[in-house]
């Protein structure tokens, strides 16, 4: 089984491309021939022979560290294990009648435009009002959402400041073909965000591995290429340039924790307001009190960091269809940058 996993180092680990294991079997010496799902499903309780062959089929169920289908006949001596691309964690989820902005929804999934400040799923001091326990109460009656999930139908998270878009399964087949394409790089993500500073270039690829800070054990950092950090890649377009601060496009090429935030902040262009990473000081622009009064009021409107999960997209998991999804920059976002666009204005006047 999966080692105990200290809290803080679990949201760097469940955003990974590591997979972790759930179960482990191994097979008797006189073991006779039988078909995996069937053995799996005598020793996993709760489990289905739909959703071992799911599981099979999105490559999570492994012999001898080697993916095998469903009908795999195991034999003496096999080493059977279950991966997933989250570690396991034991977590009672309490369904709770709490709102959820939700722009799309069929038999196989429900896509969220999430709002700022709500956390996804239970953990450390937020084990009631996050997203997973309002879907618990949304979809109480469907098999896949139980107490003892504690990432019910999730394949990927933003964080409780983001704001934006996540798709969220509604059935077993649905979860395991949704994470694979995650997992597997073939879905896409772009974010909008306002940062400090002007990029000198127009489009930009930021490369450079992203792990726990050596220093601060909340914050991500950049590392070379190397043993530290996992690989990650973001493209940026700026959008809009303000005076002192950028509006950009982000997409994620692959989907670390916080790698915006400490990609951006690597390149010398911290998220506004992002107080985690240093863009909650005036850290652009002049020395004037009105100015930084300015800056003051525009914390105010937007008292997180400036990100937002603005379009998704991915394969269908019943319909094969690639489908796609955008939202609205939320008002708090485009409230600030309206005051950028003003001062702007003003200072063009003067």
């Amino acid at each position: 089984m999966t080692e105990h996993i200290q809290e803080d180092e679990f949201e760097e680990l469940e955003e990974s491309n590591e997979l972790y294991e759930h179960y482990r079997f191994e097979t008797d010496p006189g073991q006779k021939p039988l078909r995996i799902d069937k053995f799996l499903v005598n020793r996993i309780e709760n489990s289905s022979r739909n959703k071992i062959q799911d599981a099979a089929a999105a490559g999570n169920i492994r012999v001898n560290d080697i993916p095998v289908k469903s009908n795999y006949k195991i034999k003496p001596n096999d080493i059977i294990t279950i991966v997933m691309s989250f570690p396991r964690r034991e977590l009672k989820i309490i369904a709770e009648d709490i709102p959820l902005n939700i722009p799309y929804e069929d038999d196989d999934l429900i896509i969220i435009n999430k709002n700022p400040g709500m956390v996804v799923h239970p953990g450390h001091g937020n084990y009631t009002g996050t997203m997973v326990n309002a879907l618990a109460w949304h979809l109480k009656d469907l098999p896949l959402f139980n107490s003892e999930d504690p990432r019910p139908g999730l394949v990927h998270r933003i964080d409780k400041d983001t704001s934006g878009l996540l798709v969220v399964a509604k059935t077993e087949h649905a979860k395991n073909f949704l994470a694979r394409q995650f997992f597997e790089k073939t879905s896409s993500r772009t974010y909008v965000a306002i940062v400090w500073g002007q990029p000198k270039e127009e489009e930009g690829t930021i490369v450079g591995n992203v792990g726990r800070s050596l220093q601060d054990r909340k914050q991500m950092a950049v590392f070379p290429e190397g043993d530290r950090g996992k690989h990650a890649v973001t493209h940026y377009k700026v959008l809009e340039r303000l005076g002192y601060v950028s509006l950009v496009e982000c997409r994620l090429e692959t989907g670390r924790t916080h790698q915006i935030r400490a990609h951006m902040k690597h390149i010398g262009h911290p998220l506004f307001n992002d107080e985690r990473y240093g863009g909650h000081h005036i850290l652009k622009g002049t020395t004037f009190t009105k100015y930084k009064q300015f800056v003051q009021n525009c914390f105010k409107i937007l008292p997180r960091q400036a990100l937002h999960a603005k379009t998704l997209g991915f394969v269908h998991p019943t319909s094969k269809e690639s489908i796609s999804f955008n939202t609205e920059i939320p008002d708090d976002m485009m409230q600030a940058i309206e005051k950028w666009r003003g001062y702007i204005a003003g200072r063009e006047n003067d």
